[in-house]
This record gives C-alpha cells, structure tokens and sequence, in this order.
C-alpha cells in the first residue's frame, strides 16, 4: 500500500485515485505485461471523445476492472454522452455492459445521460483499436460580453446570487438563501428566480439581457437536469421546470444565455486572468466543474465532476442521490465539510440545513479552533490529488477555486495543502498549473458578474 507524501488530517483511509492508478501503471510496466485498452465516448451530434492506456491482459490482476470502472466513470461524466465503446478488455466490457443497464452497479449514470441526450444507453465493444480512437470535438466561443445592462444570476443550492451589472461594473449584488432541492412545487423556484431578476433590474435603467449560471445540465437553454429540482415530479418538470429561465426571462422582456455554474467558474477565472486552460472549480452545495480550452473556449463537455469518482475506498461516503461512493460531491462541497466535521470534535446540530451547518464550522475557524482548519487542511489535500486525476483529462494551466466553502480562511488553506500535494507528488503538474482564489467578494458573486456576460447583444 503506497503510503501519501501528503496525508489527509481527518481521513486516514483516503485512498486518491490517481495514486492507484500510478501503482498499477508502474506495476504493469515492470511486468511486461502491456495490451492497449481505449475508450470511446459519443455525445450528441456525434461528438465523442477517447482515450487510450494500457492495461495488463484479462485474468492477470484483480485491480484492472475496478480500476477502469473508475476511469470510465470519470470520463464519462467528464464528456458526457449516451454511448460507451471499449477495445482491448471482454472482461472490462461485460463489467459495463452489465453495470449501465437498469438494475446494474451504474443504472443511475446510464439514466442520468439517457434523459440529458434524450436517447438509450448503450454499451459496445470494438473490434478494432482505430474504431475507438476517434475524435470529433465542439469546442464554442461563450461569454466576455460586457456591453450594456446586464442581469447575472448565479443559482446555487443553498444561496442564490443576482448582479446587476452596467458596461462590466457590477452596480449592485445580492445573496439570498433559499431552499430548492427540498421544494417540490416549481412555482417555489420560479417566484424566485423572477424576484431576483427584478430586484436586479430594479437598479438599472434598463435590461438589455440576462446571463444565468445554474447548476445542472443545459442544451438550447433548457434544464435537461438539474439537483435543484430534485424533488419536482417528472410531470411537473417536463411542464414548467424545462423552460423555466426562457419563461422568466420573456416575462423581465430580454433574452437569456443560460450555462452550467462549473463552465461559469471557468470563465470567470479566464476573465481574470485574460488566459487559456482554466479549470475551475465551485465548491458550493455541490462540486460544480468547467473548463475553458487554450483560446478561451468551451468544450461542449458535461463537466459534471461532482458524480466523478475520487477516491478509491469502497468504505467513504456514498451520494445520496447517485448512490455511489467517493464521488466528488463528498470532497468538494460543504457536504465535505460536514462529513469532516465530527472527527474535528465539531458537533453539528442535525437541525441545521447544510448551509447552515458550513456557517457553525467558519465561525469555529473564525474564532481560532486549529481543529476546524484541519477540515479545511483535508479539503486541500482531497484536491491535490484529485487535480493530478483530473490533469488526465484536461489540459490545466490555471485552476480556479469558488463558491461559499471557499470564503473566509479556509479557501487559502485548501490551496495551499493542495500545492503541497502537487509539489511533493506531482512536481511535473506543479511546474504546470496555477493555483487561484479570488478576492473574497468575487468568491461570493464573482460567478453571477461572470454570468452577466453569457449573452451577445
């Protein structure tokens, strides 16, 4: 068992990812052993994206099923897409094939993808490497517009964050906690949203568009999937849920631009930072990821990293809504917090919605309790390791760190346990990337400014 240069303070049997996947990679080099192993996954318009590795040969080690269900499941919501297509493993492929129909190990993810691509799951094998080596990318300028009176709208789980903002300059900004994933009548998040849309209005002369980050998944502007509306039944959704933003914003009189928050974390640090290869990271009531490529663009990618597997110990907590253990979600939200809490000797009443319980735990890092920083001490560690898994699948420069578990102290400690990580495990990622937070203003509504630039007039 490889013993962590950087270990994580209040979770022993963390075990990242990418450092088993090293072990194994080493493991197989020295063995001799090599077969190619690559995966294809298509997406909508036929996009499709693959990557190639190599695996040691069916039967000769137990780690290679579990391990490349963890891959695949990564890129599978890193991508996106309805279709898998495998070469090189039976064994790999009757393990997805059997674990992405209705009952199997992965039944959520298959369902999850089949309602956002709005066709079946399916799982193939090829007959030939080349099939699967396949490329077909949709990468799209978004954003950077500034011109004008615009309305940014950042929709979080816990909070939801509006902008006001005149030729770029925000005139004014608001938070504002509500209570969406556990309201099952829409008209909760309509009245909302359309409140916000007018508060924020309401301090311009004018509204010439409205930009929206949202959590969730969104083609055309509509809400395909989103966890806010957890709890709208299906009928409901399909009939008032699906072009809820499109409705409010006929009923403010512009038009709208609506994206995932993860893509808008992204953007704004591309914003800032005027460069290329930013990966960021919001970590809020959920993980929400993005990625804006070397000319600024969005790839067309889900980005949904907070269903993508981090660590490899099947005993950490499980998604309550996937029900799938160490997932992102748990590590980079303030669902990690909370889970961290009580092995910092924090006592969290159970009463508390989860934003709430986040506050109790900044108010002990505010008040000096060393025991709190180590929570934050462990998120950082969590993320270290996770960037060098990441770093597979992307191309990172510059990462950018959001969202309410970053604000006050503990942002800076993330990051700077996550350097650690990245010095002593990973020196060539951290000759490569840079580690970001914004000031503690934009960490709270930088992504609804950001937001207020989604739409070209």
């Amino acid at each position: 068992m490889y013993t962590l240069k950087v270990p994580a303070p209040l979770d022993p049997g963390y075990r990242p990812l990418e450092v088993e996947l090293r072990a194994y990679e080493k493991d197989l080099a020295a063995s001799g052993l090599a077969v190619p192993f690559a995966v294809m996954i298509l997406r909508n318009q036929g996009f499709c994206e693959h990557y190639q590795m190599s695996i040691f040969p069916d039967g000769k080690d137990a780690r290679t099923v579990p391990l490349l269900d963890r891959l695949v499941k990564t890129l599978l919501w890193a991508w996106g897409g309805w279709k898998i297509v495998t070469f090189g493993s039976r064994e790999v492929y009757e393990h997805l094939k059997a674990a992405y129909q209705a009952g199997g190990e992965r039944a959520f993810d298959a369902d999850f993808m089949a309602t956002v691509y709005e066709r079946p799951f399916e799982v193939e094998q090829a007959d030939k490497l080349e099939d699967v080596l396949v490329t077909r990318s949709s990468a799209s300028t978004v954003g950077r517009h500034l011109n004008g009176c615009r309305i940014g709208f950042d929709a979080g789980g816990s909070d939801r964050k509006v902008s006001a903002v005149i030729d770029g300059e925000p005139v004014y900004s608001e938070e504002v906690v509500w209570f969406p994933k556990t309201n099952a009548d829409p008209q909760y998040h309509y009245d909302g949203i359309l409140d916000a849309m007018k508060t924020a209005a309401s301090h311009m002369p004018r509204v010439d568009a409205i930009g929206v980050s949202s959590a969730g998944v969104y083609i055309d502007n509509k809400v395909m999937v989103a966890s806010l509306f957890l709890k709208v039944p299906k009928e409901e959704f399909n009939r008032r849920v699906k072009t809820m933003y499109m409705d409010v914003a006929k009923e403010i009189g512009a038009p709208i631009e609506v994206a995932n928050d993860g893509d808008v974390t992204a953007l704004a640090g591309a914003m800032e930072l005027n460069v290329g290869n930013v990966f960021g990271v919001a970590m809020g009531t959920s993980e929400a990821a993005g990625y804006v490529d070397k000319v600024m663009n969005i790839t067309g990618w889900l980005n949904e990293l907070a269903f993508a597997p981090v660590d490899a110990n099947p005993a950490s907590l499980a998604d309550e809504w996937s029900g799938d253990w160490g997932c992102g979600v748990k590590y980079f939200s303030q669902d990690s917090v909370i889970k961290l809490a009580p092995a910092a000797g924090i006592a969290l009443d159970e009463s508390l919605s989860p934003a709430e319980k986040l506050k109790v735990v900044q108010k002990e890092m505010t008040a000096g309790n060393p025991e709190a920083a180590k929570i934050y001490e462990t998120i950082g560690v969590y993320f270290g390791y996770t960037l060098g898994w990441y770093s597979r699948f992307y191309d990172i420069d510059h990462v950018l760190i959001m969202g309410r578990v970053t604000s006050g102290d503990g942002g800076p400690i993330i990051l700077q346990k996550a350097q650690e990580v990245l010095d002593k495990e990973f020196p060539e990622l951290a000759a490569k990337a840079q580690l970001h937070i914004p000031d503690e203003k934009s960490r709270r509504v930088g992504q609804s400014v950001a937001a207020a630039s989604l739409p070209q007039v």
